[in-house]
């Protein structure tokens, strides 16, 4: 990415990956300058993709955050021979809903599977780096049932991932950053340890980081956690923006298949 080009919107996704209300569940919201313009939900994961290939080609100069894992740690990937991340998202939209479905080792958290001991690979690096730094711990991609599993999400995530990459988003870190972009993000790094599922918590966070922050907005983050995860990430994101010209792409280490989670300053 040029170093003086500056995204002028960022669209922040909260993602899921159920299969019957995505549609409710998966919100956006895009801010511009420190203005919310919308916090919506109601398209599915194929239809949200859809959208932002349009968005990307009515103004190329966005970035966008996922809420799901781009990929898998090292050892796994090593082991299936991948080399390069296109063909890990090929194969999680070949397999990925018999892994959902079965939960072959080394998934777990469907009734029956307990979390096997895997030792180094139950976590990417990035997210190692992340509990490090922050002291907040990502789930691990294996666990696909549970309180707080990401695993059904990223994996049907990532073939969503190759849609938009086709569609001329450059994928950060496995790309070389340039507008349109996309980066996966986590929104416990921009809430701390706030209690999101509490309405009053959300409320009080929302009034005291946000005091110019327009009622219908406000509202809609407030009633669901969804929506609230979507609307603090990108108004985040969007204090940040000096930051995403300055990104590196991976270039040897996990990085380059595991992929990277965004960290704010």
């Amino acid at each position: 990415m040029n170093r003086k080009t500056m995204p002028e919107r960022v669209l922040a996704i909260d993602w899921s990956g159920d299969q019957r209300a995505g549609h409710r569940k998966i919100w956006l919201c895009e801010v511009a300058n420190g203005e919310v313009i919308r916090l919506e939900n109601g398209r599915g994961r194929e239809a949200i993709t859809d959208h932002l290939i349009a968005e990307a080609d009515r103004d190329p100069s966005l970035v966008v955050g996922l809420d799901f894992a781009f990929s898998f740690p090292i050892r796994f990937l090593e082991k299936r021979a991948h080399r390069e991340i296109g063909t890990v998202w090929q194969e999680a939209e070949r397999l990925g809903e018999n892994w959902l479905t079965h939960c072959p080792f080394p998934f777990w958290g469907k009734p029956g599977r307990k979390k096997p001991s895997l030792g180094d690979m139950l976590h990417r690096a990035t997210e190692l780096t992340v509990a490090h730094e922050t002291g907040f711990h990502p789930m691990s991609v294996f666990q696909i049932g549970g309180a707080g599993a990401v695993g059904v999400g990223s994996v049907r995530g990532m073939p969503q991932l190759a849609r938009l990459r086709a569609a001329g988003f450059s994928i950060w870190p496995f790309d070389s950053p340039r507008l349109p972009m996309v980066v996966e993000i986590w929104p416990r790094l921009f809430v701390g340890r706030l209690t999101k599922s509490s309405r009053e918590a959300r409320r009080g966070l929302l009034r005291e980081r946000y005091p110019g922050l327009h009622e219908k907005p406000r509202r809609a983050a407030e009633r669901s956690d969804d929506a609230f995860d979507a609307l603090v990430s990108a108004l985040e994101m969007d204090r940040e923006r000096s930051a995403f010209p300055r990104l590196e792409p991976a270039a040897d280490g996990p990085a380059r298949l595991e992929g990277e989670i965004w960290l704010p300053r």
